[in-house]
């Protein structure tokens, strides 16, 4: 790929980069004014050594970026978790080879699991949805208290405690290999030769999406502003959050 970056499968060969990736997970949820569910370099490691991983290095050897696969519910949900890359090379599209390459080891390891992701993320979003990715309530995601638990350490936790857990910043997104069967099947041949999903409407309207997003963000900051004593203060911090 370009500036010929390594992106494979992570193993016990990279335990070397593990502290590295933890820091830099919480340097950019500092910069982004989001939590994320915090890691050791143990878990890291943990992720590397059973395969279920994917690292991004350079030729030399530098680490560029990572990605890994959290299981719930017995296999039957699965998330891509703590995608991150190196400040220096993100915005080369290093992270949609990643996402690419996590996807596909998911569909490897889970094939009948349903893959899903939580992000406030607009490129993390388009990737999903070129990936087959849909949005979805929260209601369709796991129910796995552990899962869960991992929202606690984001800015916006009170604002996903306050909606019952049924909404919140995060866009949540999903693909079902069912439904993804299904519409396989429904693709149809246009008459200039290319397969059509008649049924994909929020893939090619992504601006539509994006637009939608940012209202349904806004509307939540308003309304969990009115909830709080200090409403006016959390509201001016996490917009600032929101249009950074």
């Amino acid at each position: 790929m370009e500036n010929n970056l390594l992106v494979r499968l992570a193993t016990a060969d990279d335990i070397q980069y593990a502290e590295t990736i933890t820091n830099e997970m919480e340097e950019s949820a500092k910069a982004r004014g989001t939590g994320i569910a915090k890691r050791s370099p143990a878990y890291i490691i943990q992720k590397m050594e059973e395969g279920k991983a994917v690292i991004a290095l350079t030729p030399d050897g530098a680490w560029v970026g990572f990605c890994y696969i959290e299981a719930w519910e017995h296999g039957k949900y699965v998330a891509n978790s703590g995608l991150i890359v190196s400040p220096s090379f993100r915005k080369t599209g290093v992270a949609t080879e990643i996402k690419r390459k996590i996807f596909a080891l998911s569909r490897e390891k889970y094939p009948h699991a349903k893959i899903f992701g939580l992000t406030t993320g607009l490129a993390v979003m388009k990737i999903n949805s070129d990936l087959g990715y849909e949005p979805v309530t929260y209601s369709e995601l796991t129910t796995d208290e552990e899962f869960w638990k991992g929202c606690r350490s984001c800015v916006n936790y009170e604002i996903l405690m306050s909606k019952g857990r049924k909404n919140c910043m995060c866009t949540a997104m999903l693909f079902d290999p069912a439904e993804a069967k299904q519409k396989a099947a429904a693709l149809v041949v246009t008459p200039d030769g290319e397969l059509q999903d008649e049924k994909r409407h929020f893939q090619g309207n992504f601006k539509l999406f994006e637009r939608w997003v940012r209202f349904k963000q806004f509307v939540l900051l308003k309304a969990f502003g009115k909830q709080t004593e200090n409403g006016q203060e959390k509201r001016k911090s996490l917009l600032g959050i929101l249009f950074w």
